[in-house]
């Protein structure tokens, strides 16, 4: 599809943009993947959000080591490496990092980084539950989000700046709702790198571009017929798809499945929910990104988590389900033995679970049991 490669294009382009709108004054906003960060907020504040979900690098991992030790999230091992070895270049360019702390992965990244650079890191707590008390924290959370912001960039973050941000961001996220729900059908319209990437997008490009891109992409896919090649309906989920590792997919298409949805805690934006349009924006802001997103395996308890999976499994009619777990995240690993059985109880479905260091040694071993596993269910 012609508008996916512009897709492409603009990411390739989009450092030299964010650049030259530095020069002319602009804020960039950095901020670390888990869909607890609202961009509505940087919007409202005339600056531009970027998420820093770079990942994939083995070469990042090896850099980390002399900053942090081993026993940490690959993910988060990476963002250490990229930053302080200087092979990021986005982390050169913003102007404050902002980090939602869910986990001690991530509270490790906004330490070190703090201790070794000179970036601003504003960092927030994440409550782990879903109570009033948890919803009313994060709340104050985000409230301090937005008086930094303020005092950043000198603009105060009215109810109607905001307001108009809420109603930028719910539209991409409508496109991109529409967009994986028409891979509902079979075969599925679109593969998963695509979509994939411009949900990684949606996170660098600027809001107004991506809209008008993906509305464009929602044309077409309405007009074409079908060019994915039918296999079974996987659904890949776990705990970080980060911008760059497309290892995971290119080898279950290569073996033969079909992602045809994908649920992650970092790397996928929470497309699912939009923030509502009435009442106390900052309380809407609160409702959406905290209250009413499927949580991920960190939360206790871990239900809705399990459910959601199940639902998503169902209405994307798969065939199985592939757990993609990064190395020394804990939360999923334990998840990861739960899972399974749930799955099979509601949905008849199995579960192959893998496990990354970005390494380029385990992708034999790997590939072999993506193959296995597609053979199993197609039988």
């Amino acid at each position: 599809m012609e508008t996916i490669n512009k897709i492409e294009s603009q990411l390739r382009f989009r450092l030299k943009e964010l650049k030259q709108a530095k020069e002319k004054g602009k804020k960039i906003i950095g901020y670390v993947p888990g869909g607890y960060f609202p961009e509505e907020l940087v919007i409202a504040a005339g600056a531009i959000p970027v998420c820093m979900i770079r990942g994939g690098d083995k070469a990042a991992i090896d850099a980390s080591l002399a900053y942090i030790d081993r026993w940490l999230d690959t993910f988060y091992r990476a963002q250490i490496g990229s930053c302080l070895s200087g092979e990021d270049p986005y982390y050169n360019i913003i102007d404050i990092l902002f980090d939602p702390l869910t986990d001690n992965s991530n509270r490790a990244l906004s330490d070190t980084l703090a201790y070794h650079t000179d970036i601003e890191i504003f960092p927030f707590g994440v409550p782990h539950t879903k109570d009033e008390s948890a919803h009313e924290y994060y709340l104050h959370g985000i409230n301090r989000v937005k008086k930094r912001l303020e005092e950043l960039t000198g603009v105060e973050i009215t109810s109607d700046r905001l307001e108009e941000a809420i109603l930028l961001c719910n539209k991409e996220r409508e496109l991109l709702r529409k967009i994986s729900l028409l891979r509902q059908s079979d075969p599925s319209p679109l593969d998963s790198n695509h979509f994939v990437m411009m949900n990684h997008a949606s996170m660098i490009i600027d809001k107004k571009t991506q809209i008008e891109t993906l509305q464009a992409i929602v044309e077409e896919l309405g007009e074409a017929a079908p060019n994915v090649k039918e296999g079974p309906r996987i659904l890949l989920t776990g705990s970080t798809l980060a911008w760059g590792d497309n290892k995971i997919l290119n080898m279950i298409e290569d073996a033969g499945g079909n992602v045809v949805i994908e649920s992650f805690a970092e790397g996928i934006t929470p497309y699912w929910y939009d923030v509502k349009t009435t009442g106390d924006p900052m309380k809407a802001l609160a409702e959406k990104y905290f209250m009413d997103r499927a949580v991920p395996a960190w939360f206790r308890p871990c239900n809705e988590m399990h459910k959601n999976l199940v639902r998503l499994a169902q209405d994307f009619s798969v065939n199985g389900v592939i757990w993609y777990q990064l190395m020394i995240r804990d939360s999923y690993k334990i998840e990861s033995y739960y899972f399974p059985e749930i799955l099979k109880k509601e949905t008849g479905l199995s579960m192959l679970t893998l496990e990354s260091d970005y390494d380029p040694y385990e992708t034999g071993q790997m590939r072999t049991r993506i193959e296995t596993y597609i053979e199993s269910i197609v039988r």
